[in-house]
């Protein structure tokens, strides 16, 4: 399986579907949230690639159906541990500190079923959101 491509776009599906993929989304969509983690793991076993700069991506609801589009500026791959605070401060999340980031970011990844240490490699992706 690979990540859905919507309009001709890769789809970017925010968190998990319901409750909070609405809240991230609406984040997004309200400028507070520009940026997004995921794991690398995620990546190598979909056999996918890393978004690029400048990619255009498909923002989607939990049917997905885009609702906005997004321009990728930037992407990184750092361990877990060294995700920086500015990163954290631009998911707009309201993280207040770097160890409460981790601990919510190791949360949702355990609870999603992956072994998150340390020296996990986290992919870092900045966007913006692209006028309609």
């Amino acid at each position: 399986m690979s990540f859905p491509i919507v309009d001709g776009l890769r789809a970017l599906e925010i968190g998990s579907p319901g409750a909070m993929r609405g809240r991230l989304n609406q984040l997004i969509l309200d400028g507070h949230k520009r940026a997004t983690a995921g794991l690398l793991l995620e990546y190598v076993r979909e056999n996918e690639e890393l978004e690029l700069e400048g990619e255009l991506l498909a923002l989607v609801d939990d049917d997905t159906k885009r609702i906005a589009t997004l321009v990728v500026v930037d992407v990184v791959t750092v361990p877990f541990i060294e995700v920086p605070w500015a990163f954290a401060q631009a998911e707009g999340e309201g993280d207040e500190s770097l160890e409460g980031w981790r601990e919510g970011h190791r949360r949702f990844w355990i609870a999603e079923g992956e072994n998150i240490d340390d020296q996990t490699p986290v992919v870092l992706i900045w966007f913006e959101l692209v006028p309609s």
